[in-house]
């Protein structure tokens, strides 16, 4: 199987990414059309969220299928769309659930919020415009689709070619992810920063972006469920 270079895996990245944002900004402006200084004042709306998450990530993948198919290669085998064994499975959900109860006792022994103020302002604008079912689908979906395909995905197999190369590659990529959650502050960020080593580290032990897929939407549904908690049942 052809495999892109180093550089020509950034630039394909790049351009995805970059059409997906096109796309995505692009349609917030039309929605928004005649009163775009709001996009800057409500960058946190549910409703503007869901357009552009469900918007974006599809030209994100595909644009990067297209690149795998440019090479010849088969999209299953480029992208690692296999299920994992079981082994694999449990371990990655037992881990997960550790980071996350690690995360959260960290948080909350340091005084901090344990859900941001993007993910309070995105859930209640969305259910009050009645969209809260399909931002839940873009954020535990589609969301990590799109991300996955490209990180653990796209990147993953263009930059990881020895298991000498995997964790420095791994890293770059986890920090490539957590930068791109603008929306949190440094604490957020560190916090993607490690599940992304996390989740590179399964994707490199079991071979299956399907594992970091099922992953990734655990953990965005358990992000969930704690704005519930807090919206709903914090005094």
């Amino acid at each position: 199987m052809k495999i892109w270079g180093y550089w020509a895996t950034l630039g394909w990245s790049i351009l995805a990414f970059l059409a997906g944002q096109f796309v995505g900004f692009g349609a917030l402006l039309w929605v928004r059309r005649g009163d775009w200084d709001s996009l800057l004042l409500t960058s946190f709306d549910g409703v503007l969220v869901t357009i552009f998450i469900v918007l974006s990530n599809p030209i994100t993948i595909g644009v990067l299928a297209i690149a795998a198919r440019l090479a010849r290669a088969n999209l299953t085998e480029y992208f690692a769309l296999k299920w994992p064994s079981p082994r694999d499975l449990g371990l990655g959900v037992a881990s997960l659930v550790g980071l996350i109860a690690a995360g959260d006792a960290l948080l909350y022994f340091t005084g901090r919020d344990l859900v941001t103020s993007f993910q309070l302002q995105s859930y209640t604008t969305a259910a009050a415009a009645g969209w809260l079912p399909a931002m839940l689908a873009g954020a535990m979906i589609v969301a990590p689709a799109g991300e996955e395909t490209m990180f653990r995905g796209f990147l993953f197999r263009g930059w990881v070619r020895s298991p000498r190369s995997a964790w420095p590659a791994i890293v770059v990529i986890s920090m490539l992810w957590a930068m791109l959650h603008i929306q949190y502050d440094w604490t957020g960020m560190l916090q993607i920063f490690v599940i992304g080593l996390f989740l590179g580290w399964m994707r490199w032990r079991s071979g299956s972006l399907a594992l970091t897929f099922l992953l990734h939407a655990l953990f965005n549904l358990e992000g969930t469920l704690e704005t519930f908690a807090v919206i709903h049942f914090a005094k």
